[in-house]
């Protein structure tokens, strides 16, 4: 009688499985095509100042960002960490990250929650495109007190 009870358990489990996976394949995602001379750039909402975006689709339920970021010369952020895992590759200048630059074509993966400073290069402008799973965020850790 278990080994009954057991197996209809685990058939109605895996039949709302496969109807899951058939809604999910269903929505099909929306398609995006964005030329470089058309997309608009803003000051990122919720980021440092100077750091510009063209965002360019709402990713998932929870308002995922999905864009391109623009560092002006010279632009270093504070230490600080994001909620969400970021995907970042550099398209122009480059990408500063615990202090090693990342050039044209490079790739990062930052886990979210990992303190860095990051920011772009000297020299010029930094774009790059980044991506997370979740709303933007940038949180900055404050600096130790020192102990007198």
């Amino acid at each position: 009688m278990r080994r009954f009870i057991l197996s209809i358990v685990l058939a109605v489990v895996g039949l709302i499985c496969l109807r899951a996976t058939d809604a999910s394949a269903q929505a099909k995602p929306e398609k995006v095509v964005c030329a470089a001379e058309d997309m608009k750039w803003e000051a990122l909402q919720g980021g440092p100042p100077g750091v510009m975006t063209a965002r360019l689709r709402a990713v998932g339920s929870k308002g995922g960002y999905d864009g391109f970021n623009k560092f002006p010369a010279g632009f270093k952020a504070p230490l600080h960490y994001h909620t969400y895992d970021t995907k970042i590759i550099v398209i122009k200048g480059g990408y500063t990250y615990k202090g090693k630059k990342y050039g044209p074509g490079s790739y990062l993966f930052i886990p979210g929650g990992d303190k860095h400073e990051s920011g772009g290069v000297e020299d010029s402008e930094s774009v790059f495109f980044i991506e997370q799973p979740g709303p933007f965020d940038l949180k900055v850790v404050e600096a130790a007190s020192e102990k007198k």
